[in-house]
């Protein structure tokens, strides 16, 4: 398999073949006669594409999206529906006749509802068009493919579900919804709102157009951004076919050919039983598939025991959910009909039924945004009570395009979705290759902070792609690193040096190039200069170390990543079953894509696939008399020790410090706010403390280096440390 630009076709073929019944929230009645079939209309011949688009379901004039309204009286498109469904009205919003911009004026006649054709996409307006606007009001920018993402875009979305619950004063989830009075006293329903068909390009955007409900607290999935190319409509689909670009898919993926092939293609960075059926070599579509059966079972549930009225759901039939009359889960003869419409919603309900029509109306959606599909149903189905314990919403950490790491700078006041040149390297997908074309530099400033050269700002990513490791040119090869340079200023490489002292590459260097932290000895020392250990000083900052800095502690004293206290010696680079040339490295002890620890080969040696349990020496070094313990434990109970002997020194020294590590800025005074009474003493013990928390598995990646510092610090702010050994 070989990596050029694309490793998964985005989606089913889009047809554009919609019913519109469901267009707004009164249903039309059908016509009373069917349609006389309607021929293309003629062009001339030499028209570019001609050919190609007549294959269209946008040149399908005789189909129900383009001749629902024959039968009408008038027989017109009405406004609500002509930008999508005829040309004229497309251009009528975009302006090209000189009206009001992103506004229908008017019905268009049906007979002028001839198909999707050139001029509709070929005009003044869209060869400049960069923007579209989602139904949430999110806007977003793009290319050519704006032009598409107009109709493709569904017609409802988080925004206007919530809006609705508003309207009728919905505060109870769990209560059905009684209908409310108009103007002019008429009741109006709490009725379905149905996103409408071929809602693609809300899928694609997740998170960020917020097409499917999302519920509050939660993260989702921004942009599917795939790879460079083949992220957008017309990069995956023929713009006048609208056919998928099958071939392209297979100049990756050996087993593709078809269409129907991409239900089979799993990304190796989907490593979760997303459906808990089991099966984690399954196509992504089956996973949504699963999903969806749960989430339907869930629906039903709730529908009839606490909502007091059983449904069904018919995609064919509007408006799709139906009471269950005789209550079996089937749609029997006679309950698809709009008399009997489900009518019997709560808000809680509604959510869960409008995310389940979203996974149904884009039929690609596991290719447009899978993980973002996955999470909508996943948090429906906890949502309405369900067992959500043996299902899965997020993938591994440097996939998981729904977390801090990578939504972190999302609707920022000055950030709007930009990530700051210094954390692009580690926190978008393109940072670390950037960074090794800039030449892999970190400068230690006068503080002794780091900076990374050469890298700017950047667009906020959806997780790590494969080309983040690995060279597209040359796939699967990775990048090659020589050498890493720690904020220290220090530089090891996990391939050692050759016989004349140069740096030799490894893989696990890739790894430390950012699992490496952000502070050092050197940078605390250069902040805490000339300062009086004990006097508090309100020009000092809490320094953090920041997350998963696992190459730190890994290199230990050889790259001085926690606080190493003047005068004591301290373990360098753990080098564990070295001899035997295995587990010493990032890639021997972890999955590279999963990123889970490989326990079962824990039992070689320990017999045991639980690291926590491990130790190797029978020295007691927290002092509680228990060597049978793993060194895990040794190392809590000496954490532990340390952050109360931070309480009793900063009590004594300006007011009592507490530690939060969901919060920012972690450490915090009695009044709630930021501590600021730090002395350079306490800084310092601080610093450490915040280290192994930040390393969970300090205890695995440098034990004896990880005591040492934390026994220092004890020692530093006062505490007796008679009692324990340092190794």
């Amino acid at each position: 398999m070989k990596l050029k630009n694309v490793l998964i076709a985005i989606g089913a073929t889009l047809v554009f073949g919609v019913i519109i019944t469901a267009c707004g929230s009164t249903p039309t009645a059908a016509p009373t006669e069917p349609p006389t079939p309607t021929e293309i209309p003629a062009l001339i011949p030499d028209t570019p594409y001609l050919a190609e688009w007549q294959e269209s379901g946008h040149a399908d004039v005789a189909s129900e999206p383009f001749r629902h309204w024959d039968g009408e009286d008038p027989a017109e498109v009405p406004a609500s529906c002509a930008k999508c469904h005829t040309t004229t009205g497309y251009q009528d919003f975009l302006g090209v006749d000189g009206s009001e911009l992103s506004k229908v004026d008017a019905a268009v006649p049906a007979s002028e509802a001839q198909g999707i054709q050139c001029v509709a996409c070929h005009n003044a307006v869209t060869i400049s068009k960069t923007t579209v606007t989602f139904p949430s009001g999110m806007t977003v920018t793009a290319g050519d493919d704006t032009r598409c993402m107009e109709c493709h875009q569904g017609r409802e979305s988080k925004v206007s579900v919530d809006a609705q619950i508003e309207e009728f004063a919905a505060t109870d989830p769990d209560a059905v919804v009684a209908p409310i009075k108009d103007d002019q006293g008429n009741d109006v329903f709490f009725g379905f709102r149905n996103v409408h068909y071929y809602a693609a390009a809300a899928t694609l955007y997740g998170g960020k157009a917020m097409g499917g409900y999302q519920y509050e607290g939660l993260a989702y999935d921004s942009k599917n951004q795939h790879v460079e190319g083949f992220d957008s409509c017309i990069g995956c689909h023929d713009p006048h076919t609208l056919d998928v670009k099958v071939e392209s898919c297979a100049e990756c993926h050996d087993d593709v050919k078809t269409v129907e092939d991409l239900t089979d293609v799993r990304m190796i960075s989907s490593a979760s039983d997303y459906d808990g059926d089991g099966d984690v070599e399954e196509g992504m579509y089956y996973e949504v598939e699963g999903l969806r059966e749960v989430l339907y079972a869930e629906i039903q549930a709730y529908s009839a025991n606490t909502a007091g009225a059983a449904l069904v759901y018919d995609s064919s039939a509007y408006p799709y959910f139906f009471n269950d009359t005789n209550a079996n889960g089937a749609v029997d003869e006679g309950e698809a009909a709009f008399p009997n419409a489900y009518s019997t919603w709560t808000p809680r309900l509604l959510k869960a039924a409008y995310n389940y029509q979203v996974s149904l109306k884009d039929p690609g959606a596991y290719a447009h945004g899978g993980k973002y599909m996955i999470q909508l149903m996943y948090d429906s189905i906890a949502d309405l009570g369900g067992d959500v314990s043996g299902l899965a919403r997020s993938d591994a950490g440097h996939f998981a395009g729904d977390t801090e790491a990578f939504r972190h700078w999302d609707g920022e006041e000055e950030g709007n979705g930009v990530v700051p040149f210094g954390c692009v390297k580690c926190h978008t997908a393109t940072g670390l290759p950037d960074f090794l074309a800039a030449g892999g530099s970190n400068m230690v400033n006068a503080t002794g902070t780091t900076t990374i050269v050469g890298l700017g700002p950047a667009p906020s990513s959806n997780g790590f792609a494969c080309a983040t490791c690995h060279l597209s040119e040359s796939f699967p090869d990775r990048y090659t690193v020589n050498s890493v340079i720690f904020p220290s200023g220090k530089t090891v490489s996990y391939g050692g040096k050759d016989a004349d002292g140069n740096f030799l590459p490894d893989d696990s260097n890739l790894c430390i190039s950012c699992h490496q932290g952000r502070e050092s000895t050197t940078s605390m020392n250069n902040a805490l200069r000339g300062k009086d250990l004990d006097t508090v000083d309100a020009k000092i900052r809490f320094k953090n170390i920041h997350y998963f800095a696992a190459g730190a502690t890994l290199f230990g004293a050889d790259v001085q990543g926690a606080y190493m206290y003047e005068g004591k010696e301290y373990a360098g680079m753990n080098l564990h079953a070295s001899e035997e040339g295995k587990a010493n490295k990032c890639q021997d002890c972890h999955d590279v894509h999963a990123l889970e620890p490989k326990v079962e080969s824990c039992e070689t040696c320990h017999d045991t696939t639980d690291p926590t349990t491990i130790r190797e020496t029978d020295v007691d070094y927290d002092g509680d008399g228990d060597v049978a313990e793993g060194i895990s434990g040794e190392i809590a109970t000496l954490t532990e020790a340390l952050y109360a002997q931070m309480q009793a020194y900063s009590e004594a020294h300006g007011g009592i410090i507490s530690y939060d590590p969901l919060a920012y800025p972690y450490f915090f005074g009695a009044d709630g706010k930021g501590y600021a009474a730090w002395t350079p003493r306490l800084a310092k013990a601080a610093f450490n403390y915040q280290y192994v928390q930040k390393d969970p598995g300090a205890f695995a990646h440098n034990p004896k280096f990880v005591i040492q510092f934390l026994i220092d610090s004890i020692e530093d702010l006062g505490g007796d440390v008679s009692k324990y050994t340092r190794p």
